[in-house]
C-alpha cells in the first residue's frame, strides 16, 4: 500500500524561505515519478513540480521556476521541495503525488494515481 505524507509546511513573511518534505513508504521508491502539486482555497489543484525516478530531470510550473527547487533522495524514500522568495499567492495545500516511472513528466493531476494528504503553506505579506 503506497503512503505518502507531506511535512514542513506552516505559516511564513512574504520572502521568506520553506522546505517541505514527502516521506514514501510502501513504494519501491526508485521506480517512481514523483511530483508537487498545490491547491488554493476555492481553486483547483495545479501542477507545482515533478521529478524523474533518477532525479536527473525536473519540470516546473512557471510560476514557480527559479524560485523552488524540486530533489529527492532515493536512499531515504524521500521527496523535497525547496521554496524560496515566498509570496502570498503561493499560499495552498500542498501535495505530493506518485506514479509509475515513464519517459514524461507528466504536469495532470490524473496522471497520478497515489496522493499524500497535503501540508498548508501561508504566506502572508
Amino acid at each position: 500500500q503506497v503512503q505518502l505524507a507531506e511535512s514542513g509546511g506552516g505559516l511564513v513573511q512574504a520572502g521568506d524561505s520553506l522546505k517541505l518534505s514527502c516521506a514514501a513508504s510502501g513504494v519501491t521508491f526508485p521506480a517512481y515519478v514523483m511530483g508537487w502539486f498545490r491547491q488554493a482555497l476555492g481553486k483547483e489543484r495545479e501542477f507545482v513540480a515533478a521529478i524523474t525516478s533518477t532525479g536527473r530531470r525536473t519540470s516546473y510550473a512557471d510560476s514557480v521556476k527559479d524560485r523552488f527547487t524540486i530533489s529527492r533522495d532515493n536512499a531515504k524514500n524521500t521527496l523535497y521541495l525547496q521554496m524560496n522568495s515566498l509570496k502570498p499567492e503561493d499560499t495552498a495545500v500542498y501535495f505530493c503525488a506518485a506514479k509509475l516511472s515513464s519517459s514524461v513528466l507528466q504536469t495532470d493531476t490524473g496522471a497520478y494515481p497515489y496522493w499524500g494528504q497535503g501540508t498548508q503553506v501561508t504566506v502572508s505579506s
